[in-house]
């Protein structure tokens, strides 16, 4: 890679702040960024090496960041979840249950043998997704808080399930991996509360605030580099230690300042170029080549608005069902660990994107058609739930 590719995919990344710019289709970020990788790379004018061990490393990088920020964007601190977590979780159970059977009815009738890892897909929410709709479309209600539980625990828990779908037979030492990852993540989560109530913490950034040092940026940084390091060491993906990183700065507090640097390294360049990177690996001929591969795509982002639509019958509506359902991460780092590993063919690392892009697309209709039913706004109290004395609440504004 030289600077010329490197200004190139900074060039064509803008697609997605041009994309995400109209107000009526919200349409997020990643989605013009993942479209400018596939017009660029191998599905389109093969103007970047995806093989390039430079363009790889930082793609990787970026990755590991990208679910660094994802993690911090959890509200572990906010009390006002804790007691929607119940209900949350009853209803990620639920999915889950529902996104089995379906990732099993898939398997079988396109003969792939991922269950598993279609189950995981179509289960997961994304929280980085989910929660700045629901900032920008002021909804609430409630049921905001059970939903934004319940997509919090189902986020946590398929990051943490999909490296062991994806290769079962190295089940057991990625689970060890993952358990290492987790411990060491509680205890950078407990020295942070410790600094904090210490004022160690406060002090730093003073200090790197008066000199212009950039400490709190530096140490997230070498946080992200330390757990990526374990995870590869350990045969786990890099999306496990930037999502458990994130989680430990949340559970602590993210400072605005740190919030403001991580958002300007990750959004500003390493974010957009693991999307492109990701885009242009991507082989969308297989989906032309191979229509069952865009029949599964298709399948997988109605199976996954299929799972969590099993949340009306316990008295969800229908729509927060629906923007529940919104993915990414997961189906992306499926394909992603599916591209390193040659686990998934082309076909289906480009069907799972696919799925996620339905995912995204209902998340846009439903956010929009909610924000215009008064049930749904800010100042609205959902009147099935009114007994039980919520109030409705919108998640703190990071």
């Amino acid at each position: 890679m030289n600077l010329q590719e490197l200004a190139l995919i900074g060039a064509v990344a803008l697609l997605g702040p041009l994309l995400a710019a109209g107000t009526r289709w919200r349409v997020p970020v990643v989605i013009g960024e993942l479209i400018a990788g596939i017009i660029v790379g191998r599905s389109g004018l093969h103007l970047v090496d995806t093989t390039d061990a430079t363009f790889s490393f930082l793609a990787t990088l970026g990755f590991g960041l990208t679910m660094f920020v994802a993690g911090t964007h959890v509200p572990l601190r906010d009390a006002r979840l804790r007691p929607a977590l119940g209900r949350g979780a009853v209803h990620a159970v639920a999915v889950g249950l529902a996104a089995v059977a379906a990732g099993w009815g898939l398997a079988s009738v396109f003969g792939t043998g991922h269950a598993a890892v279609y189950a995981v897909v179509m289960a997961s929410s994304s929280a980085a997704l989910v929660l700045p709709a629901i900032q920008q479309t002021r909804l609430g209600g409630a049921q905001l808080l059970p939903t934004v539980a319940q997509v919090a625990i189902a986020d946590t828990a398929c990051i943490v399930a999909l490296p062991l779908a994806m290769d079962p037979e190295r089940a057991p030492a990625a689970a060890l991996g993952a358990l290492g990852i987790a411990v060491v993540a509680v205890l950078l989560a407990l020295a942070l509360r410790w600094a904090a109530h210490h004022d160690r913490w406060k002090r730093v950034r003073e200090t790197s605030k008066a000199h212009a040092l950039a400490l709190e940026l530096r140490i997230s940084l070498i946080l992200v580099c330390a757990l990526g390091a374990l995870a590869t060491f350990s045969h786990v993906s890099v999306l496990l230690a930037g999502f458990a990183g994130g989680l430990a700065v949340a559970s602590a507090g993210e400072p605005r300042r740190l919030a403001r640097q991580l958002f300007a390294v990750t959004e500003g360049f390493l974010s957009p170029l693991y999307f492109v990177w990701l885009g242009a690996s991507l082989s969308f001929a297989s989906l032309i080549d191979a229509p069952a591969y865009l029949g599964l795509g298709i399948l997988l982002g109605a199976g996954a608005l299929f799972a969590h639509l099993v949340g009306v019958v316990l008295r969800q509506r229908a729509l927060w069902s629906v923007i529940s359902a919104a993915q990414l991460g997961v189906p992306i780092a499926a394909a992603t660990i599916g591209a390193d590993t040659g686990l998934l063919t082309a076909g289906e690392q480009a069907a799972l994107v696919l799925g996620a892009v339905v995912t995204i697309a209902a998340l846009a209709a439903s956010a929009a058609a909610a924000a215009r039913r008064p049930a749904f706004r800010d100042d609205a109290t959902d009147a099935g739930d009114s007994a039980s004395g919520e109030r409705a609440v919108t998640p703190p504004s990071r």
